[in-house]
């Protein structure tokens, strides 16, 4: 049997994953991080993007876009505390398209700083989104 870590995925609306897992991998704020059962405790910020976990006896990993967040990396336990979570499978990608052309919309024509920081912001949680989207593409063929 495969050595396992409990993982905890949540949003503040819901609990998006709770379970085993034999990998966990997401976008950590320096690049991606890959986490095993028996990692040494961590906790760092997450970028917007697409976390995958290994499930045992599961063919297809679990899939779940965040727009950020916290990870906490205890023994026997990974939580992924995030801002938004969404399951891979509840992901829209006509909705992404739009929040990606609203936020460059935003950005060209910014009325003051802190208007195109949250433009920027929203650009790259729609980017994020849409690579998520692609990614499940991928595994479906």
């Amino acid at each position: 049997m495969a050595m396992t870590v409990h993982v905890d995925i949540v949003s503040a609306e819901e609990q998006i994953f709770s379970g085993l897992a034999e990998f966990v991998a997401l976008p950590g704020e320096a690049g991606e991080l890959g986490i095993l059962p028996g990692h040494m405790p961590l906790m760092t910020r997450i970028k917007p993007g697409a976390v995958r976990v290994k499930v045992p006896n599961q063919t297809e990993d679990e899939l779940v876009f965040v727009a950020g967040g916290i990870l906490e990396v205890q023994p026997g336990l990974v939580t992924v505390l995030a801002d938004t979570a969404i399951r891979g499978r509840d992901l829209d990608e006509a909705k992404a398209l739009e929040a990606k052309k609203l936020a460059e919309e935003a950005m060209a024509n910014k009325t003051s700083q802190l208007d195109y920081a949250k433009a920027q912001a929203e650009l790259a949680e729609a980017i994020a989104q849409l690579a998520a989207i692609q990614k499940l593409r991928k595994r479906a063929h």
